[in-house]
């Protein structure tokens, strides 16, 4: 049996529930047509919604037709709820846009249209009310394919040549069919209404029922259930509770099938949990089922974790959302509930409607709540009070603005009362608007063990995180997990979370702050004689406009206007236009606030002086914290800085002048020539007994021609050696040099396991030697770890001296280079024929391995 998900949309007043009935009835799966304005349709069960006559929350209702199973998910239509409609876009095949055959397009419609555009849903439009004085189905006709799309097609009369013709035109396969069989075939039609090419219009009465018979038959006829994958997957888009409180997670299987019992888990969340039960609901009943498959639109019970937009199994989460609330209000308690007590009824609300977002202001000590409209108002007041008992008002609402950064800036955040250690730092960039907050690490584990790295960010996305210049939440926005440290005996959980929000705090006051402000995307209609009028209006109001537009007795402009100055300004058209005007206004996102030192000054907050999110850190001395300002961290941070380039100690300062000055590998050798002159000044030249002829080779000569050699052709005959003195090295390294503080062993694990990537990457022979001078013991220990050998010198040698023998054997017929920083031994090293690297310059070059090795893994 084919299934099908279709959604119903309109604007408020169009017959949206009122055709909904009105299938049901005409496809036998109802007996009784009830009505909106009798209180006894079919899917409008809630009592305010049947005392108000409109509908609220999205219902589902199963209609079998021939050998198809229709799910009907009838959505609000008035825009306070428009939120609910979107969520339900994201798991339907097909919608069905309502249209009033009296109003045409209407200012909602349009942001309808734009959310099926972005959801690629496939579109049938049904014009409703055409039984009325003033229905003109030329003229709704011609406004469709206006403001719409030119490709909305009138399927009346589909056996017609018009009606092939019109078709045709719509897609470029048709087309050249048509003109060579002159016949459209049905599946071309189904096809191209599926990639969103064509959009089928009809035209009728749902109250009278005229012309819904058709619009079934058409429906069935040119719809196609979509190909599902055999792996499991579902899309959460509504939480409910039903009438004895259990908690609904509405959902869509779009892959394999679910079954009762089976266990679920989000990868946000890592506690799994098992379906207690699997309903599928028409109107106020549902039908328990063992097994959904895919395609199934259902109920389940026992999973909490799941919000609206999760996805589930293979599924993936949906984006943001495009419609998200602008207003805020305070919420005013009248029967002495308690405010935590009531903000914890609230949030269970909030669970339900993720943009119905319910904030309690510490500083204010006052439950703030982010709505769409006043008649969401109204109606959470009764959902509150029937619920939940609670008799609340609201405050005149405001307009929620946001921040974001201009600059990219390290911030760091250290809490270290006594017994107590963590530091973390961030690195904050700007993102493109409409991003949101995107979180990541790069932080290494040899820094920072993963678990707490895992710590870290769950502290980044547990919390909204607010602004420094009015305590606005964040926004557009990466956070970056660069560098952190722990004790391995004083850091707790606790200490990651204050470290880590002091690092976005104190990061956000290092920056350029901007304050963001949500604007409308808006279509303005008026009569021509109200242009100038209409021009004047939105510049006063700071928006911006396009050329307008002349469509015969009316005007359309089309701009951005923001949301604090067009919020009223629909009764302003309304009443200048008497009543002949039209303003559309979809939320397009938030840009920079237009009078933001205004704002500012009238939210009147100091964020020095918010002490729920400080901006300083806490530092530890003589066994007592003391609190350290957010300017000046960077002064008493224990961690280098990530923004700041690494500084390189050198055996001395000619040499440290000339490294700098390396930037080939000719560069290096005529370094090493340099050292070789010192060493020849000192001890006098170096003669190798082996050497042809027995006579005396100069040290300098012979790294010249190697030198000569290795720049004509890199390839040796010989094999590649790298001697690595390890605790020159370890004690070289700041991060492993801090690693030694807490367990040397610990850190000498660390840089075996980089060495071992190192020589994976690399193929080299690598010997990594330990020097064991004072360790009682007659043997020296040598063994082998993934790849490279590991010696411990054995008592009264060495590292040094173990490393100049075996360089003076291995560079006879091998490349050998030698890792150290100690000046003499270098020099010692030269003498035998090889090549030195001291270990900060090493450092670099493990690190550059490292960063090819990820990216192979990446592109991999």
């Amino acid at each position: 049996m084919k299934k099908i998900a279709v959604g119903i949309l309109a604007h408020v007043d169009s017959g949206k529930t009122t055709l909904s009935e009105a299938l049901m009835y005409c496809s036998g799966n109802i007996t009784k047509l009830g009505r909106v304005d009798h209180r006894d349709s079919f899917l409008d069960t809630f009592s305010l919604e049947r005392d108000r006559g409109i509908t609220i929350f999205s219902k589902q209702a199963v209609m079998k037709y021939n050998d198809t199973e229709f799910t009907l998910l009838d959505t609000p239509g008035h825009i306070d709820f428009s939120a609910e409609a979107e969520r339900t876009l994201q798991v339907l095949d097909y919608a069905i846009l309502v249209i009033s055959g009296t109003n045409g397009v209407q200012s909602h419609t349009a942001t309808l249209w734009k959310l099926l555009k972005r959801y690629n849903v496939p579109c049938f439009i049904f014009v409703n009310k055409m039984d009325l004085d003033g229905a003109d189905k030329l003229a709704v006709m011609a406004q469709l394919r206006t403001n719409l799309d030119e490709n909305c097609i009138d399927f009346t009369y589909r056996n017609t040549d018009a009606f092939r013709e019109s078709v045709a035109v719509c897609d470029d396969k048709i087309l050249e069919k048509f003109y060579e069989t002159d016949s459209v075939e049905n599946s071309d039609i189904v096809r191209a209404i599926k990639q969103r090419k064509i959009f089928p219009c009809m035209f009728g009465s749902a109250l009278k029922l005229d012309g819904v018979r058709e619009f079934i038959d058409c429906f069935d006829l040119y719809t196609q259930m979509p190909d599902y994958p055999d792996e499991f997957g579902a899309k959460v888009f509504k939480i409910a509770e039903d009438n004895q409180g259990n908690r609904l997670t509405f959902l869509k299987v779009t892959g394999g099938s679910l079954k009762v019992r089976e266990v679920l888990k989000s990868d946000k969340n890592v506690n799994a949990e098992k379906v207690n039960r699997i309903r599928v609901y028409s109107g106020e009943k549902f039908t328990a089922i063992d097994e959904a498959a895919a395609g199934t639109v259902c109920a389940v019970t026992g999973i909490t974790f799941a919000k609206p937009g999760d996805g589930l199994g293979a599924q993936a989460d949906s984006d943001l959302p495009m419609l998200e609330p602008v207003l805020t209000y305070r919420v005013d308690l009248l029967d002495g509930t308690d405010p935590h007590t009531a903000l914890t009824k609230l949030k269970i609300i909030e669970n339900e409607d993720p943009q119905l977002n319910v904030v309690w202001n510490s500083r204010l000590a006052e439950i703030h709540i982010q709505l769409m409209g006043e008649i969401q108002l109204e109606v959470l007041k009764s959902i509150i009070y029937e619920r939940f008992g609670m008799k609340v008002e609201f405050s005149t609402g405001s307009i929620i603005y946001k921040e974001t950064v201009e600059n990219t800036v390290e911030g760091v955040g250290h809490f270290e009362p006594l017994k107590h250690y963590a530091e973390v730092h961030l690195l904050i960039k700007p993102l493109k608007r409409g991003s949101g907050i995107i979180i990541n690490s790069r932080c290494k584990e040899d820094l920072l063990d993963r678990n707490w790295q895992r710590l870290i960010l769950t502290h980044l996305h547990e919390k909204t995180h607010i602004g420094v210049l009015t305590g606005s939440p964040i926004t557009d926005v990466e956070i970056t997990l660069v560098s952190g440290k722990a004790h391995a005996k004083h850091t707790e959980g606790g200490d990651f979370r204050q470290a880590t929000y002091r690092a976005v705090r104190q990061g956000l006051r290092s920056a350029k702050s901007v304050l963001l402000e949500p604007v409308y995307e808006f279509t303005l209609e008026v009569p021509n004689e109200n242009i100038g009028r209409a021009m004047t209006d939105i510049q006063r109001m700071n928006g911006t406009f396009s050329s307008p537009e002349s469509r015969g007795d009316v005007t359309v402009l089309s701009g951005t206007c923001p949301v604090s100055e067009m919020g009223s300004y629909t009764k302003e058209v309304m009443q200048y236009t008497h009543g002949k005007g039209k303003l559309a206004c979809i939320l397009k996102g938030y840009e920079p606030c237009h009078n933001a030192e205004e704002v500012i000054e009238s939210i009147g907050y100091d964020c020095d002086a918010d002490l729920e999110n400080p901006c300083g850190s806490v530092f530890c001395s003589h066994g007592a914290g003391y609190n350290v300002p957010w300017n000046e961290v960077a002064q008493h941070m224990h961690l280098p800085s990530i923004l700041e380039p690494v500084k390189e100690d050198s055996v001395s300062t000619n040499s440290k002048n000339a490294f700098e000055k390396c930037k080939n590998q000719e560069d290096v050798f005529a370094l090493d020539k340099e050292l070789m002159q010192i060493f020849e000044q000192t001890y006098g030249p170096i003669t190798h007994k082996k050497a042809p002829e027995k006579r005396k080779v100069t040290a300098v000569s012979a790294i010249d021609k190697a030198a000569e050699k290795l720049m004509k052709n890199p390839q040796y005959n010989g094999t590649e050696y790298l001697l690595v003195d390890g605790y020159n090295v370890i004690f070289a390294w700041e991060h492993l040099k801090e690693l030694t503080e807490r367990s040397l062993d610990g850190a000498r694990q660390v840089l075996i396991n980089i060495l071992c990537n190192y020589q994976g990457y690399s193929k080299c022979n690598l010997i990594l030697v330990f020097d064991a001078y004072r360790v009682k013991g007659q043997y020296r220990e040598v063994e082998t770890v993934n790849g490279i050998s590991i010696v411990y010198t054995k008592e009264v040698e060495t590292a040094d001296m173990y490393i100049e023998k075996v360089s003076h054997k291995l560079a006879k017929n091998n490349r050998v280079r030698v890792v150290t920083s100690d000046a003499l031994e270098q020099m010692i090293i030269l003498g035998n024929g090889a090549l030195r690297v001291s270990s900060l310059a090493f450092l670099k070059e493990v690190r550059q391995a490292e960063e090819e090795i990820r990216n192979i893994i990446n592109n991999d």
